[in-house]
């Protein structure tokens, strides 16, 4: 199942994606949450409630629908530094003993089509293609054994990141979050619709060149170590993104770099879960605000 929040007729709200149409949930199962975070707040029984609703139902074509990032305010997003051997290698760092995290701030979320900024405090500019984990259960102390349980599905992100402001201080909070750095999309597809999650084939794409390819079997920490590690700490709940780490073959570490540019065109596919694809813009005049 692939579940998507999409805006149509200026109203937004959750559908599953059925070929290239959109079952318009609001429609079929009106007793249904319309928004993504409440809809897994609303547990198994209301997943398999969408299920059968869009079995047979219609569907809005979507190319008449504007897919937004399927969840649009995580409460958490949870973000793993160094988690392939070869951007370790690439990166000219030790292979961390512990999953090496960070946060993104959830105002950096922008939807699987949508552009994200060049910040006019920078240009060193970089994209990170990655296996997103969308928690779909509140839990703590999650066993390994049993990580797959509260895992919702899975998404494309791409971490995008602003090197001089990550690399300027030991956490890299400010130069992983600024707005719009986030792109996230196109939809969650669940387990039964990706298979393995650690045997996905993932690739970058910038202006049509191939920038970084390799598969989710690769990384150090896997999905559901990082469900583990992470729950040890603290509560995660439902809407909850984990951004699982990028491989070798970022922008900065190209010799001589190839950092993005305004107009750049950054595509990233991860099979079984779907693409997106973002086009980096100057940021605009009117990101300006006083309240």
């Amino acid at each position: 199942m692939k579940l998507a929040t999409f805006t149509e007729s200026q109203r937004t709200r959750v559908g599953i994606v059925v070929g290239d149409g959109i079952v318009d949930l609001s429609r079929e199962a009106p007793e249904l949450p319309t928004e993504m975070v409440a809809l897994l707040e609303a547990g198994p029984e209301a997943l398999e409630a969408a299920r059968a609703a869009a079995d047979g139902a219609e569907t809005l074509a979507l190319s008449d629908v504007k897919l937004e990032s399927p969840v649009l305010r995580p409460p958490k997003i949870l973000a793993v530094g160094l988690n392939y051997a070869d951007h370790v290698a690439e990166s000219g760092m030790e292979t961390p003993k512990l999953p090496l995290i960070f946060n993104k701030q959830s105002t950096s979320v922008t939807g699987p089509t949508d552009p994200f900024h060049m910040p006019r405090v920078s240009t060193a500019l970089d994209y990170e293609g990655e296996l997103g984990v969308v928690i779909g259960r509140r839990c703590r102390h999650v066993p390994r054994d049993r990580a797959a349980e509260v895992i919702a599905g899975y998404t494309v992100v791409n971490d995008v990141s602003v090197r001089d402001w990550q690399l300027r201080t030991p956490t890299w909070t400010m130069g992983k979050s600024f707005d719009t750095h986030n792109p996230m999309g196109p939809w969650i597809a669940t387990a039964d619709e990706v298979g393995d999650p650690h045997a996905l084939d993932l690739k970058t794409w910038v202006n049509g060149e191939l920038r970084q390819s390799t598969n989710t079997k690769q990384l150090i920490f896997d999905c559901f170590e990082l469900v583990e590690h992470l729950s040890t700490a603290f509560t995660l709940e439902p809407g909850d993104v984990i951004a699982t780490g990028t491989s070798s073959g970022v922008g900065i570490a190209m010799k001589p770099p190839k950092l993005l540019q305004v107009g750049d065109v950054v595509k990233i596919a991860i099979d079984g879960v779907g693409e997106i694809e973002n086009t980096v813009i100057e940021e605009p005049a009117e990101t300006t605000q006083i309240g």
